[in-house]
């Protein structure tokens, strides 16, 4: 809308507008009735109305107040998206008032999102480094911690993390009392491969920094499933919405019947672990049996994997505009008979949605290989070898036992030629060992034993994931520690996927992280032959290799202690032939074992789909 013509509810609003624009107009208004009145405009939703009504004060005022109606003016453009607007507002009010906290804080966030990220670094640090900053009743330390906060934030995002850690050090030495800067601190140290991660900080305990850290951080340190779950409890108790009403199903009034209708909710539905897991399995569905929707929020990227993906649904709901309670009621009006949530509490997911209930049925798969602990999620797709009867008790969820695998995967995946040892950086000859995991996932316990496995086989590499230079600088110390030379450890860039996948031929054994375990990589890796030496423990995301292998053919490469791992990677590693082997197997049957046969497996989910709608709907 124009700034000059706020659309009010009736004439007789229009009347009343006016007449407060000329009241601004004229100095008739003082700033405590300009913002009850654009406070007014706001709850009746005539935010652009409310843009005017500060402007017009602002550009006619002579009042030594003015940055606070600046401030709250920027504010508007902000959440209008109006963010160059914003910029010059803010940058106004700063002029008026140069100590004015608040106002320099959101100028930062407004740059931020203009991607004038170094601008909004400054103006943050403009706040931090004040001992006592200027703000409109807010403690300074506040001020201080939110600048520090911001600026540690897009460091990290911008992968700029020694700085960005620097910074969280700094946040905690001044209060401990931080959960979400303290989750942000252990998985910062987890990407860097910073061992131990769990590295006090000024007053922040050991037990703190337990208990703080995310499920998804969690799930890189710990195998223990009774921990997870409280990981997940808390997360839950501390972020997730209490809805005590009706389920949105049951209020809708209609009766499903007909096709069963699937539903998918995601934020990943593109270039993604997940999207590329998934690329293939919606377009499987059997048409005469079942509807699918997509409830997603995730990003136009571009890529052919995205167009695949939307042209797998029946129907695509883009939900990036629509609130928690609104998707969730979506949901419901579309009579979803079962909603797959395919993100879990991973970043950026919606777990709100879930806790409307808009479908009878919700499972969690694939995103989060973990209980959940969300009151809305019922379910988890699964197998018995990744979730075996012992471990339920520890499971939020009921499992949707699936007969041969949990994992679904594209078959439509396509790898470039192989390279050369050379153009890899490979050494002409030795034994390659391969680990493609995310750095994060590397465990010390885990990097040690590889660096015990690479001595004990004589002229063997070891190619990792080059990630971030941090971590990179920390596995080779630690590798010198170990007493492994530096050129023994290859780091390969990201590439493009058909160049990632095509790596995989040159590695002669992959090495699994522990206890969060490959799961894309390892379908990935077996996909284009090459064997997994993996180790499977207690929890859901320490099997899913082990449930790979075992759907592939191959259970003798799954171990369940870090003794047994280390002597079958150094047997293997010593007898060239053996792992020749396993990928002459991969060669003649990988494709064609149950863990490719991905109709088969959308068929047994299917089953166990309609099994379960048709049961809620015989209660209606």
């Amino acid at each position: 809308m124009d700034m000059s013509t706020p659309a009010p509810a009736s004439p007789d609003g229009l009347a009343i507008v006016e007449q407060w624009l000329n009241e601004a107009r004229t100095g008739a208004m003082g700033l405590p009735q300009l913002m009850e009145t654009a406070g007014k405009l706001q709850a009746a939703g005539q935010i652009d109305a409310a843009i005017l009504l500060y402007k017009t004060w602002v550009e006619a005022s002579d009042s030594p107040l003015r940055q606070v109606a600046c401030f709250n003016w920027g504010t508007l453009l902000g959440e209008k998206h109006r963010h160059a607007e914003a910029v010059e507002v803010y940058e106004t009010a700063l002029k008026l008032a140069p100590n004015f906290a608040q106002a320099r804080l959101n100028l930062g966030h407004q740059l931020e999102h203009l991607g004038r990220h170094e601008e909004a670094l400054d103006a943050w640090r403009q706040v931090y480094e004040i001992e006592e900053p200027q703000g409109l009743g807010t403690d300074p330390l506040d001020l201080r911690l939110h600048g520090i906060n911001n600026a540690a934030r897009l460091l990290e995002d911008q992968k700029r993390y020694d700085e960005s850690e620097a910074l969280m050090v700094r946040s905690l030495e001044m209060k401990a009392e931080q959960p979400d800067v303290i989750q942000h601190y252990v998985h910062i140290r987890q990407k860097q491969c910073e061992w131990p991660v769990f590295k006090t900080v000024g007053e922040v305990t050991h037990n703190q920094l337990l208990t703080n850290t995310s499920l998804l951080g969690m799930l890189d340190e710990s195998d223990d499933p009774v921990m997870q779950l409280l990981i997940a409890r808390r997360f839950v108790a501390d972020r997730v919405v209490k809805y005590h009403g009706k389920p949105l199903h049951r209020l809708t009034g209609k009766r499903r019947e007909g096709k069963i209708k699937i539903g998918y909710l995601s934020g990943d539905l593109h270039m993604h672990a997940v999207g590329l897991l998934t690329a293939e399995l919606y377009g499987l569905h059997d048409r005469s049996r079942f509807e699918v929707h997509a409830f997603s929020w995730s990003r136009e990227d571009g890529t052919e994997l995205r167009s695949r993906i939307k042209a797998g649904f029946d129907t695509y709901h883009p939900v990036h505009g629509l609130s928690d309670m609104a998707v969730a009621q979506l949901i419901a009006d579309e009579g979803i008979d079962v909603l797959v949530d395919l993100q879990g509490l991973t970043s950026g997911a919606r777990p709100n949605i879930l806790a409307y209930r808009g479908a009878p049925i919700q499972a969690g798969y694939l995103g989060l290989p973990a209980t959940s602990a969300l009151p809305g999620v019922d379910w988890i797709i699964a197998d018995r070898f990744v979730m075996p009867a012992e471990v339920l008790p520890n499971y939020s969820e009921k499992p949707i036992y699936l007969p041969h695998c949990y994992q679904v995967s594209d078959r439509q995946r396509s790898a470039s030629p192989a390279p050369t040892r050379a153009q890899a950086g490979l050494p002409e000859s030795g034994f390659v060992f391969c680990a493609f995991n995310n750095n994060h996932k590397m465990s010390e316990e885990v990097f040690r034993s590889w660096m015990r496995i690479l001595r004990a086989v004589e002229g063997s590499v070891l190619w990792l994931l080059a990630d971030n230079v941090f971590a990179q600088q920390n596995l080779i110390q630690t590798a010198a520690e170990e007493g492994v030379a530096t050129e023994r450890l290859i780091f390969a860039p990201r590439a493009q996927p058909q160049d990632y996948l095509a790596r995989f031929q040159l590695a002669d054994l992959f090495l699994d992280t522990f206890p969060y375990n490959a799961g894309t990589t390892a379908s990935d890796c077996l996909w284009m032959g090459t064997p997994i030496l993996t180790r499977s423990g207690r929890t859901y995301i320490s099997r899913m290799a082990g449930s790979l292998l075992t759907a592939v053919g191959l259970p003798d490469l799954i171990t369940t202690t870090l003794a047994e791992y280390e002597a079958r990677a150094i047997q293997i590693g010593k007898q060239p032939a053996r792992a020749a082997s396993y990928k002459r197997y991969l060669a003649e049957h990988g494709r064609s074992s149950a863990l490719f046969d991905i109709p088969g497996i959308v068929r047994d989910m299917e089953a166990e789909f309609e099994r379960l709608a048709l049961a809620e709907r015989a209660k209606q």
